[in-house]
C-alpha cells in the first residue's frame, strides 16, 4: 500500500518547474538558495520560494538559514535548500530496472555458443549503449565532439537516464546515482560490468572519441565516471 508520504512526494513533483528544482538541488550536492533555483528554472524568486517551500512540506528537501561563499553579505543570511534524508519510496533518484531487464533478457535470447552467460549480458549491454548514442547523435548532429563538447552531452544524455550526472571537475563526470541500485548492492561485480559496458557503448554510439568510462566505484554513488581518453583510441 502507497504511503501517505509517497503520495504527497508524488504530488509535490507534479509541477515541471519544482521536479526541475528538485533534480537540480539532489545534483548540486550543496546547499541551494532559492535565487540560483529560480535561476536554474527560469523563474521568479518569489515563484521558487513557493515551490521550494512545497518541496519542503513534502519531505523532499530540507530548508535552513546559512551563509554563502567566504564573504557575508549585508543583511539577512540566505535560506538554503539540500535533498532531505527522509527515505521516501517514490523510486526518487530514479531507477531505470527496465534497463537492466532488457539487457538480461537479450543475452537470454541471443547467448552464443562460444561465449558465457555473462559475456553475453556485457554484448548486449554495450550494444543497447549504443543504440542510444547513436541516436542522440543522429538527432542532434553535432559534428566532431572534443572533450569538453562530448561531456556537456553527455550529461544531459545521461541525466534523462537516471543516472544523476555532475561535474566531479571540470573535465571529470561523477555519475552520483546508479539506475540499477540496489540491485548493483547484490551483484556489484556483475552489474558494475553491465554498467561500463553499457556506458561505454553510449559514448561509442554517440562518437565522443575523447572520453571514456572509467570503473571509479565510491560509496552511495555509481561505480562509473566519465573523463577524457588519456590515449588516442586505436
Amino acid at each position: 500500500m502507497t504511503s501517505p508520504a509517497a503520495i504527497g512526494a508524488v504530488a509535490a513533483l507534479d509541477d515541471d518547474s519544482r521536479r526541475r528544482m528538485y533534480w537540480f538541488i539532489r545534483r548540486a550536492r550543496r546547499p541551494v538558495t532559492r535565487d540560483e533555483a529560480a535561476a536554474e528554472v527560469g523563474i521568479s524568486r518569489k515563484l521558487a520560494a513557493f515551490h521550494l517551500d512545497k518541496l519542503v512540506a513534502a519531505g523532499l528537501l530540507r530548508a535552513h538559514y546559512e551563509s554563502v561563499g567566504t564573504i557575508r553579505r549585508v543583511g539577512r543570511t540566505p535560506k538554503v535548500y539540500e535533498p532531505a534524508d527522509t527515505d521516501v519510496r517514490v523510486s526518487i533518484p530514479e531507477r531505470r530496472y527496465e534497463i537492466l531487464a532488457e539487457i538480461l533478457m537479450g543475452a537470454v535470447l541471443s547467448e552464443g555458443a562460444d561465449e558465457t552467460a555473462r559475456e553475453t549480458a556485457v554484448r548486449v549491454a554495450a550494444q543497447r549503449g549504443v543504440d542510444l548514442g547513436d541516436a542522440e547523435r543522429d538527432r542532434l548532429k553535432p559534428g566532431r565532439l572534443g572533450a569538453e563538447r562530448a561531456l556537456t552531452l553527455l550529461q544531459a544524455l545521461l541525466a534523462d537516464q537516471g543516472f544523476e550526472p555532475g561535474r566531479a571537475a571540470p573535465s571529470c563526470i561523477r555519475l552520483h546515482n546508479c539506475p540499477f541500485h540496489p540491485l548493483a548492492a547484490k551483484a556489484p561485480e556483475l552489474v558494475c560490468g553491465l554498467n561500463h559496458a553499457y556506458l561505454t557503448g553510449v559514448i561509442d554510439g554517440l562518437g565522443a572519441e575523447s572520453v571514456e568510462a572509467i570503473l571509479a566505484p565510491k560509496p552511495g554513488e555509481c561505480c562509473v565516471e566519465l573523463r577524457p581518453r588519456t590515449a588516442n583510441p586505436a
